[in-house]
C-alpha cells in the first residue's frame, strides 16, 4: 500500500540521516583536532555526546512520522523547519549531558559549529534525499499499476493526490466509470477504460497491481463482487472514503478496540504527555514573570495611573475559558475608571479610543497590559498560548456569527494565540476578520505541538518589541 511505502521511505530516510550525521560527528571531531583555536583535546570522551546526537535524531523521527505521507514532496522551507526541530532536540540532549556531567573539557565551539553544520546538512537531506531514495526504490520493477473505479467527478477530486503519489510508484492505468467522458474532452490524469462491469476484463488483460474505489459501492453485492475480483487476480484494493463529501466536513478516522469511528478534529492536547509538556512550558515562562517582572511593572503602572487616570490597578472581568467555564481574567487597567455599564465596557477598543489614557495606550500597544494574566496561567485558568478569551456577551455574539465557534473551548484560553502572533489583533469590524481568527484558533487546537507553542511565544515576544499595525 502507498501509506506503507511512504512510512517505509520516512524510516529509511531517518536511518540514512542518523548514519550520515553520526559519521560526520566523528569525521568532524578528527578534523577539528588540528584547528588551534578550537581547543578540543584528544583525551575528551566524545562517546556520550555521540549517543546524544543519535538519540536526538531518533527522538526526532516522531516528526518524520507526522509528515510521512508528503515527505517526498517537502520543499526547502519545510525541510529547514524540520531540520530546526531535529537540531534543537540534539542540542537539548548535548547540553543537558554537558551540564549534568559538569564537563569543562569539551569545546563549546566544536559542539556549536557541529550543530550549525548539522542543521545545514539536515536541511539539504530533508529536501533532497527522500526524492533520491524514492527514485531508487520505486523504479520499474516496483511500480504499482493502478485502476480507478467510480464516478469521474470523484476522480477529479483525486487528481492532485494521484500526481503527488506517482513518486511513490503509483502508475495510473485508467478509470472504469459508468459516466462516459464527453466527446472531445481531455482525458486528464488517467484514461477512461470502460464501464465498471468490465473490471474482470481489465484485470485479466492488464497487469494491475492496485484497484482504487473512488467511493463506497451502491450495494453490498457490488462491493462483494469487486472484492472477489481483486482477490482472484491478486490486486490490492484501496477504498477512498467519500463520507466527507456527504457530511460537508473533514472527518478524522480513529480506531478504538478494533472498532472504527470518525471524529471532527484531531486533539493533540488530549494526550496526557502533551498536556504535561504544555503545562511545564506555561509554568517555566509564567513563574519568573510573576515573581520578578510583574511586581516591578505593577509599581510603574500604578504610578502612571495615579497621575493620568486614578482608579483600580487591575481591570478584572469575566471571561469564558475551557469547556465554556467562566473565570476572572486580570489586565492592567488601560482606560479611565469604568462606568459600570457592562454594555459600554463590552465595546471593543478602537484606534485613538478616547476611553484609553495616554500611558494605557502604550501598555496596550506593547501588550504589557496583558502581563497580569500570567497569574491566571499559574492558577491553571489560562495557558501562555491558546485562543484569546472574550467576554460572555461578545462570546455569545461571535458564536452566532461563526460556524463551530465553540471548538475553541476545547482547550485553555491563552495570553497570546496563533491568530494574534500572525497579526490578527485589535477590533473585529467584520465577519471575515472573525472567521480568520477562528480559523487559526482551530488550526492551533488541531495541530498543537510543543514547538508550535515555542514559535508562537517567540513571535509574540518580538511583537512586544516591534508592535504590528493592528496593535492599539
Amino acid at each position: 500500500m502507498i501509506t506503507t511505502r511512504a512510512r517505509g521511505l520516512a524510516n529509511l530516510h531517518a536511518g540514512a540521516m542518523t548514519l550520515l550525521i553520526g559519521v560526520f560527528f566523528w569525521t568532524y571531531a578528527q578534523a577539528i583536532y588540528h584547528v588551534p583555536f578550537v581547543h578540543l583535546n584528544r583525551s575528551v570522551n566524545l562517546v556520550p555526546y555521540f549517543f546524544c546526537v543519535v538519540a536526538g535524531l531518533l527522538i526526532a523521527t516522531r516528526d518524520l512520522a507526522q509528515v510521512a505521507s508528503r515527505f517526498h514532496l517537502m520543499d526547502w522551507i519545510d525541510a529547514a523547519r524540520l531540520a530546526t526541530r531535529q537540531s534543537a532536540v540534539m542540542a537539548l540532549l548535548i547540553f543537558a549531558m554537558m551540564f549534568a556531567t559538569q564537563d569543562t573539557s569539551i569545546s563549546r565551539l566544536f559542539l556549536g559549529s557541529f550543530l550549525l553544520f548539522s542543521w545545514i546538512g539536515l536541511t539539504v537531506m530533508n529536501a533532497r534525499l527522500p526524492r533520491v531514495l524514492a527514485r531508487i526504490l520505486f523504479q520499474r520493477g516496483h511500480r504499482l499499476p493502478t485502476v480507478f473505479i467510480g464516478p469521474l467527478v470523484s476522480l477529479s477530486r483525486l487528481h492532485d493526490w494521484i500526481a503527488d503519489k506517482e513518486t511513490l510508484g503509483i502508475d495510473p492505468l485508467g478509470v472504469l466509470s459508468d459516466d462516459e467522458p464527453p466527446v472531445g474532452s481531455p482525458q486528464g490524469v488517467v484514461l477512461w477504460l470502460g464501464r465498471v462491469s468490465e473490471l474482470g476484463r481489465v484485470l485479466e488483460q492488464r497487469q494491475v497491481g492496485q484497484v482504487v474505489l473512488l467511493e463506497f459501492p451502491a450495494t453490498d453485492r457490488r462491493a462483494q463482487e469487486i472484492i472477489a475480483q481483486c482477490q482472484e487476480y491478486g490486486c490490492r484494493l484501496l477504498i477512498h472514503n467519500s463520507i466527507e463529501q456527504r457530511y460537508t466536513h473533514p472527518l478524522v478516522p480513529i480506531t478504538e478496540e478494533g472498532r472504527h469511528f470518525y471524529t471532527l478534529q484531531e486533539e493533540p492536547l488530549e494526550d496526557p504527555l502533551n498536556r504535561v509538556m504544555k503545562r511545564a512550558l506555561d509554568v517555566t515562562i509564567a513563574l519568573p514573570i510573576v515573581v520578578i517582572v510583574l511586581p516591578l511593572l505593577c509599581g510603574v503602572v500604578a504610578l502612571a495611573q495615579r497621575v493620568q487616570a486614578p482608579g483600580a490597578l487591575f481591570h478584572v472581568r469575566e471571561r469564558r475559558g475551557m469547556r465554556g467555564n467562566t473565570f476572572a481574567m486580570l489586565k492592567f487597567r488601560s482606560m479611565y475608571q469604568e462606568s459600570g455599564d457592562a454594555a459600554a465596557e463590552a465595546l471593543q477598543a478602537r484606534p485613538n479610543d478616547e476611553r484609553v489614557f495616554p500611558f494605557g495606550r502604550f501598555l496596550r500597544r506593547r501588550s504589557l497590559d496583558e502581563f497580569p494574566q500570567f497569574w491566571n496561567v499559574l492558577r491553571g485558568e489560562m495557558s501562555v498560548v491558546g485562543p484569546r478569551p472574550y467576554m460572555p456577551m461578545l462570546d455569545e455574539e461571535f458564536r452566532q456569527q461563526t460556524k463551530a465557534y465553540r471548538t475553541r473551548h476545547l482547550v485553555k484560553p491563552g495570553i497570546t494565540g496563533m491568530a494574534q502572533s500572525l497579526g490578527y489583533r485589535g477590533e473585529i469590524l467584520e465577519r471575515e476578520m472573525l472567521n480568520r481568527r477562528h480559523h487559526w484558533d482551530v488550526y492551533y487546537i488541531t495541530h498543537w505541538s510543543f514547538w508550535l507553542d515555542v514559535q508562537i511565544t517567540a513571535r509574540t515576544m518580538w511583537q512586544v518589541i516591534v508592535p504590528p499595525k493592528t496593535a492599539y
